[in-house]
């Protein structure tokens, strides 16, 4: 069990107890957390970030850590997220192995790891979790919340649950309940990992890891991540030179892409925790934001909700502005979630546009396609 936190985090501890949505509770739990920019006397320049699955909080660099984060090209002085304006949090999950309490964490009750043992994990208790460290913050009202992924999940419970705490909302590849396919295809994934046999029912160590589970599942949701487009446009059938094959394995890697997804996987699997990624996985399968609640932690019922739709949940979202931001060749999280969100949210009385972009580069896009997003980005955030 290991945990991968980079230099500079800073954390906010959770209250103790803090009581999950489905269930049980954490105690002496905190959230990592990084920053950029200066509030303002007002304190009315913040904005959150929200992450999808696998990012730690440094999304960029700053004084404590030089090293280029997961949005360089996003955030940073004269930027589209110009720290020069704003102040920027941005805090990694509940349930991650980047610096949050997670299944990789010791369990205080024990001194051992939490692996299984862990509560059982939703979105909504990340987005509990990211609202108390803005309000240990100081920070009384957001000027934006942006959210990718799983991160655009988290940022629409965040709002639900704590309404007057953001003014406006960016959603960036993300959704308000799951769909079937997304919900297949990471299944498979913790099949994947769930078969291997060093998963041992999550108690490995670094000796004994399940290394071809995560590869597998990487390697699955890499496919997913970008766009059969992009896949024909970067490598065709372009076959591995005879030096880079291995003749005496018959089914060994032969073409261009297997030899891409090898790579990236093999660089994945020992910077992730797998009981980690198994509850983060998990969490978003379960997500419908028809089903969240909007009472504080201490004063809900366990696994409480309060009914209704899709539709009709996001129009209870109190923000004055929001852009829903989807890609057309996103097979995860096709563009119909994101048209749904601003849909909803423009029911609800805000100034909500739906912003479909043709990036190739499919759910990923948001990572890399940066003449696309920084524009978009940038115009929403001028005009606030």
């Amino acid at each position: 069990m290991t945990e991968f936190v980079p230099p500079g985090t800073r954390y906010v501890d959770l209250p103790s107890p803090f009581r999950m949505k489905r269930g049980g509770e954490l105690r002496k739990a905190r959230i990592a957390y990084e920053t950029w920019g200066t509030l303002d006397a007002t304190r009315g320049n913040a904005i959150l970030i929200l992450t999808g699955l696998s990012p730690d909080a440094h999304a960029a660099a700053n004084a404590a850590n030089p090293a280029p984060g997961w949005w360089e090209a996003m955030l940073g002085p004269g930027k589209p997220i110009d720290t020069d304006r704003w102040f920027v949090v941005c805090v990694n999950s509940l349930g991650s192995c980047k610096g949050s309490t997670g299944p990789a964490s010791i369990d205080p009750a024990t001194g051992a790891p939490y692996r299984l043992a862990f509560p059982e994990l939703s979105v909504e208790d990340g987005a509990d979790a990211a609202a108390h460290v803005v309000r240990a913050l100081g920070i009384e009202r957001l000027a934006c919340v942006i959210g990718n992924s799983m991160g655009g999940m988290a940022a629409l419970s965040f709002l639900l649950r704590n309404p007057g705490l953001a003014r406006s909302h960016v959603n960036i590849s993300g959704a308000a309940h799951a769909l079937p396919f997304s919900i297949a295809i990471r299944s498979l994934q913790r099949e994947a990992i769930r078969l291997d046999p060093r998963w041992n029912d999550g108690n490995y160590d670094e000796a004994h890891y399940p290394e071809s589970g995560m590869r597998m599942a990487r390697k699955l949701g890499v496919i997913t991540y970008r766009s059969a487009l992009e896949w024909d446009g970067r490598f065709g059938r372009v076959r591995l030179d005879s030096d880079r094959r291995d003749d005496e394995d018959p089914f060994g890697l032969e073409f261009e892409v297997e030899s891409y997804l090898e790579g990236h996987a093999r660089r994945f699997v020992r910077s992730f925790d797998p009981n980690c990624y198994l509850y983060l996985s998990r969490s978003m399968d379960w997500f419908d934001l028809a089903e969240s609640c909007g009472a504080a932690p201490s004063a809900r019922a366990p696994g409480a909700g309060h009914g209704g739709d899709v539709l009709q949940a996001l129009a209870r979202i109190r923000v004055e502005r929001a852009l829903a931001i989807g890609v057309a060749t996103d097979i995860l999280f096709p563009l119909q979630q994101q048209e749904q969100i601003a849909d909803g949210l423009r029911a609800g009385g805000a100034d909500a546009r739906f912003l479909p972009l043709e990036s190739p580069q499919g759910h990923d896009a948001f990572l890399v396609d940066f003449a696309r997003f920084g524009p978009a980005v940038r115009g929403f955030l001028d005009a606030l």
